[in-house]
């Protein structure tokens, strides 16, 4: 993993930021599934999925594997999509940039540009870009699905092919386009998911009996 990336879990695994009940209530049931496949060795795939698929699943999806990498899960594989296709917002790349994960154009597109983003140099890549959350590049069975916005938990109630569904929404940082406050707030918004994915990989270890 790339220093700089691994910097910032390390900063953020000691000490461990607590978590509100209400937050735990989602991160437990998924970080027992996660573990449950992982004593299995069957693959634990991650959908994570917001409304425009722009932002905050990028995000989640991009730390989810991070973090699992960082505490030595073998079986992750985390996904994104959204209800409907827009484009990986250039905001959020930036901001997942500065905490270090290499992202670059892999294929330039008019309006939904394809990524690839290196976590580490002998890391497998992660190809990103907008597409709905059933889209043939994602899972279609055997998936845990993982909602992080409000409205995306509401348009699909239920997800076909998903074997658990939690709901863990973050507030969209799109609300500060064109502010002052733009980089801050998604910087700010990539540590928050970033930590609260630690938090979930660092539990889903711990059931599955890793040292840690």
């Amino acid at each position: 993993m790339f220093d700089n990336l691994q910097k910032h879990l390390d900063r953020w695994r000691y000490p461990l930021k607590e978590m509100s009940a209400e937050r735990m209530t989602s991160i437990d049931p998924l970080a027992l599934w996660i573990a449950g496949k992982e004593r299995e060795k069957k693959p634990a795939k991650l959908i994570f999925v917001c409304t425009h698929n722009s932002r905050r699943s990028h995000m989640g999806q991009l730390w989810a594997q991070a973090a699992a990498y960082y505490v030595g899960l073998q079986q992750v594989q985390s996904y994104s999509g959204g209800t409907e296709e827009t484009a990986f917002n250039p905001r959020a790349v930036r901001a997942l940039q500065g905490h270090g994960f290499a992202i670059s154009q892999s294929k330039k597109a008019a309006d939904n540009i394809r990524y690839k983003t290196q976590l580490g140099e002998s890391l497998p890549l992660v190809f990103g870009f907008s597409k709905k959350y059933d889209h043939p590049k994602n899972p279609q069975n055997g998936f845990a699905v993982v909602m992080v916005c409000t409205q995306a938990d509401v348009q699909c109630p239920y997800v076909p092919g998903a074997e658990l569904r939690v709901a863990l929404p973050y507030v969209d940082p799109k609300n500060s386009d064109g502010t002052a406050e733009e980089e801050l707030v998604y910087q700010e918004k990539s540590e928050e998911i970033g930590r609260e994915m630690l938090r979930l990989m660092l539990r889903a270890a711990q059931h599955s009996g890793l040292a840690l």
